[in-house]
């Protein structure tokens, strides 16, 4: 999430966002092959993931989002549409504890009913 929040909030090349956070927790264990295709399908699709939420913010665009939802959303809703793998209870519980750490008072209650409007089957 911090890779997307950077991202979003410099816009600086994501070689650089990606190299930065690889160095700054290079002694951690974790799935760096994960984050490259989050930060790079993200930002690829952020347009697309962007459309798919729209109907689901409840009078708000993508552009008036906090920096904090608008990652967390995107990084679900990245992983709902090309990580069937991951179940959908998973990603939503994993956006709204992001959101609970680092985002506004109550800001996990708009993540969830984003989330759960956007993971059902339509």
């Amino acid at each position: 999430m911090q890779a997307i929040y950077g991202w979003r909030l410099t816009d600086n090349p994501l070689t650089v966002i990606e190299a930065d956070m690889l160095s700054m927790h290079e002694e951690e264990t974790w799935d760096r092959e994960y984050f490259h295709e989050l930060l790079f399908g993200i930002a690829e699709q952020q347009e697309t993931l962007g459309q798919q939420l729209t109907p689901h913010l409840v009078e708000r665009s993508v552009t008036e989002l906090d920096p904090i939802e608008w990652s967390i959303l995107h990084i679900a809703a990245y992983e709902l549409a090309h990580r069937p793998d991951i179940p959908y209870k998973v990603v939503i519980n994993e956006a709204v504890e992001l959101a609970k750490q680092f985002g506004a008072t109550d800001g996990h209650k708009f993540v969830n009913g984003v989330l759960d409007k956007l993971a059902k089957p339509k």
